[in-house]
């Protein structure tokens, strides 16, 4: 569940998908195909789709091809969903921004507020790597074993509170925990009836392993073995912390696909979830202590001066996938890719896909 930092895109829009552009389009994903790519691409304006195009195998080692209305593992953009989680608790009474986490939770670290955790200012350290050091990989940890290990090994703060910007998957277990609290309610099932349901993304949910088994198009992560031929990412169960870490709630595990994303994308035009004054506050940077200003807001990285406007976006990073959405909020123009072989040249596809979207 990695963040790239550094993404730098051009895109160019028009309201009409003519023929021309969508071969140009079309042929671009065709010597992706030829790459081994495998993965779905879909590009709307204001909510209506002019591109949207699966290649691939939805499961390289039954040899079924991929489908658009496939579900993927939305890894780190399973943080916005968190992030409005928190944001729906605030308008809802129940907590504050700037409230400390020590209010809801019992963690060795003072001085953190709920803000600090949405924006990735807390300092906190990796969940992850105490996990991966002292965890019986044989069983899965959630948010309580977690919050049990940082306890017990308590390493330090890598800063003080809003000194630095550092992504942090810890801070999003925590708001996951948060809202546990804040609410006394599972946060699984609080998503489903705050975000999921109420907006009709009915492929999308926090799944468990075997809950994504029953699902006939979940399109399966994929590494290479050593014969080089791609296998399911569950295969590699020391090095996949998805299973051994499979009960965490908040920086990852919703699965979703484009078409349910882009119902998301759209929402956030509206007060369906959220007013915009929060929405606008979600999409503002952080001040650091220093006066200077980070990039990223509840959830979403964001770029202020994007050739189109006020742009946010967020990829996400797990085993077998890679996942990237990226909103043009001025111009209401939406990019998703979700891939499923964690295939090396994604980010070269995604500047592909940019110049023959720049044609229009």
């Amino acid at each position: 569940m990695k963040k790239l930092s550094q993404l730098v895109f051009a895109f160019t829009f028009l309201p009409l998908f003519v023929f021309g552009q969508e071969k140009v389009l079309k042929e671009a994903f065709e010597r992706a195909e030829q790459e081994g790519f495998s993965g779905i691409v879909l590009v709307a304006d204001k909510g209506e789709i002019l591109f949207e195009e699966a290649i691939g195998k939805r499961s390289f080692e039954d040899n079924i091809p991929l489908e658009v209305d496939d579900i993927f593992e939305m890894a780190s953009v399973s943080k916005q969903f968190t992030a409005m989680m928190i944001m729906i608790c605030k308008e809802k009474g129940f907590l504050n921004f700037d409230d400390s986490v020590s209010q809801y939770l019992d963690i060795p670290y003072k001085g953190i507020t709920i803000r600090n955790l949405l924006t990735h200012t807390s300092g906190v350290p990796d969940y992850q790597a105490i996990m991966d050091e002292h965890w019986d990989k044989t069983k899965a940890a959630g948010n309580s074993d977690i919050l049990e290990y940082l306890n017990k090994y308590a390493p330090p703060k890598n800063f003080e509170p809003g000194d630095d910007y550092e992504y942090s998957n810890t801070g999003y277990v925590l708001l996951a925990s948060i809202v546990e609290k804040a609410t006394g309610r599972d946060f699984v099932e609080l998503s489903k009836e705050w975000i999921f349901d109420p907006l009709g993304m009915k492929n999308t949910a926090i799944r468990t392993l075997e809950e994504k088994a029953k699902v006939p198009n979940f399109a399966a992560g994929h590494l290479k073995d050593e014969k080089g031929n791609y296998v399911n990412a569950n295969k590699f169960r020391s090095s996949d912390y998805t299973l051994w870490l499979g009960k965490r709630k908040g920086p990852g595990r919703v699965s979703s696909n484009a078409q349910d994303l882009l119902i998301w994308d759209q929402a956030l035009y509206t007060d369906k979830l959220v007013s915009q004054k929060t929405l606008e506050e979600a999409f503002s940077p952080f001040k650091l202590n220093n006066g200077a200003r980070s990039t990223y807001g509840f959830g979403w990285d964001l770029d202020p001066n994007s050739p189109y406007g006020k742009m946010v976006m967020h990829t996400g990073d797990n085993p077998g996938y890679k996942t990237i959405i990226i909103r043009f909020i001025e111009e209401n123009k939406t990019i998703i890719i979700l891939n499923n072989n964690y295939h090396p040249d994604m980010m070269r596809l995604v500047e592909a896909a940019t110049l023959a979207v720049g044609k229009w």
